[in-house]
């Protein structure tokens, strides 16, 4: 949001004063923040009810002062723990303020904040939200599942990737931590370099990889919904009990949501390897591609235990196998063949990745992040825009992959999946996604001119470089290396 209203500052002919804040900020820099009003203050509102608490933010001066006061992800604030915070700063806000509740879904939380927050509140809502379910999700998102069962989820989503069935970039989503390395370390076994994105992770580690997958320095990024599971409240509580007796423990940061409020730039696909527990977790999930009305696909792996969930989403997005209507379709390009050929390879590897190489990887991950976030946060503080910094997508196994794992071999491919795979790239060709990549200058090709000159000058200047065909050239070309290394 503040590298956001910088941008449109810019415009602006009266120069406005942009002021960010957050809890890490000691109380002098706070102050040396506020100090002169800004026009533009953006803030969690644990910084705000922090800054009141110590008098470095006066009551009186946002009452006095406060034309509109924006909430974002209102249907979180308060489930986040923010309703102390809020309620401390709500009585100084004047009643000619305007107040903005922004949510992308409507909630409990959202009619207690408006309440709290709002007077003769008037609701504006998409038109997608009324008789047309159906829209909520684009038509330029194309929808697909594969029924499998939960042992068998890495095996299809192997296939998916190392057949070359959907298109980069993708974006995996799992619901808990571990099974965010787990997938990691088995993919990487096959070559398929990825990143994993969760909270533990430094602010500006999170930001660094998030910039890596958006400049497409790595087309696979797995990124941990912990919205959808139990270890968020299982970590903060075991966190919570330790936290007396070491400091340095990570605990998962309450402000980071990966399913919404990160702008994912670019991505093709997103895969559910597991199913989200929510419509509106599928919703969000989903809404990571086809944005800003380009074309997207969605693949979810489902177990015979989430078959509920996806019967749910069906029928929220207007399903009915009666009427033929069916917006979400089976993955059509995976055969039962190609998936066998490579189960035996699957299994093997999955074998491997035990819970003890997770619980390694991911504590040694956490541990170079944390290493590697003072690094960035000072590097990108001179060089803004260099994102080369650090690797994020790094293999984390302790053996190298082997070798023969990394190319699947023709005569494991039928002659359906060869086609799908043929016709997957021929799409991605014709969308230009391959140019995703960052490359160096190009050389720029005359237009004008005479070839034949041109050919004519080439040709001299091979015989001005190999210095003829006389005999005296071997002694001149000896003199002259010579010299040379004088």
């Amino acid at each position: 949001v503040y590298a956001e209203v910088l941008s449109l500052v810019e415009l602006c002919k009266v120069k406005l004063k942009v002021v960010q804040l957050n809890s890490n900020m000691l109380a002098n820099d706070l102050r040396a923040a506020l100090a002169g009003p800004p026009d533009i203050l953006i803030s969690t509102p644990t910084c705000v009810a922090k800054c009141l608490s110590g008098g470095i933010l006066k009551a009186e001066s946002i009452s006095e002062s406060l034309e509109t006061l924006v909430l974002d992800e209102a249907d979180l604030l308060l489930s986040y723990g923010y309703e102390k915070d809020i309620k401390a700063f709500t009585p100084h806000v004047p009643r000619s303020c305007q107040c903005l509740l922004m949510s992308a879904t409507s909630s409990a939380d959202v009619d207690k904040l408006k309440k709290l927050i709002l007077h003769n509140p008037f609701i504006l809502t998409l038109p997608e939200v009324g008789n047309n379910k159906e829209e909520i999700i684009p038509k330029n998102v194309q929808q697909f599942w594969i029924s499998c069962s939960a042992s068998d989820k890495l095996l299809y989503i192997l296939a998916v990737l190392k057949l070359g069935l959907v298109q980069k970039k993708v974006l995996i989503f799992t619901n808990t931590i571990d099974m965010s390395f787990r997938l990691k370390l088995f993919l990487e076994k096959f070559g398929i370099r990825s990143a994993v994105l969760n909270p533990e992770l430094p602010q500006n580690s999170r930001l660094h990889i998030l910039e890596e997958f958006n400049a497409g320095l790595f087309d696979y990024l797995i990124a941990t919904d912990l919205s959808q599971s139990k270890e968020k409240d299982e970590l903060s509580k075991e966190s919570n009990a330790v936290s007396r007796k070491s400091r340095k423990r990570a605990k998962l940061d309450s402000e980071f949501g990966v399913v919404r409020g990160i702008d994912f730039k670019n991505v093709f696909t997103v895969i559910n390897f597991e199913m989200p527990h929510s419509v509106e977790g599928y919703v969000h999930r989903i809404g990571r591609t086809g944005r800003a009305y380009n074309s997207g696909a969605s693949v979810s792996l489902v177990s015979p235990d989430e078959m509920y969930t996806l019967e749910e989403i069906r029928s929220f997005v207007g399903d009915d196998e009666n009427k033929g209507t069916s917006s979400i379709a089976e993955f059509p390009l995976l055969t039962k063949n190609a998936v066998e050929s490579l189960r035996y390879r699957t299994e093997d590897v999955a074998k491997s990745v035990t819970r003890i190489a997770v619980r390694e990887s991911r504590a040694q991950d956490l541990r170079n992040e944390i290493l590697n976030s003072e690094k960035l946060k000072a590097h990108f503080e001179t060089n803004p825009r260099d994102l080369d910094l650090l690797k994020h997508d790094k293999i984390l196994s302790k053996n190298a992959p082997p070798p023969h794992l990394r190319d699947v071999p023709d005569y494991l491919l039928d002659k359906p999946t060869k086609e799908a795979r043929e016709m997957v790239k021929l799409a991605r060709d014709a969308m230009g996604n391959n140019n995703n990549r960052r490359k160096g200058p190009k050389r720029k090709l005359k237009k004008d001119g005479d070839p034949l000159k041109a050919l004519a000058s080439k040709r001299l200047h091979k015989v001005r470089k190999t210095g003829g065909s006389d005999g005296n050239n071997s002694s001149d070309r000896h003199k002259r290396k010579k010299n040379k290394g004088i």
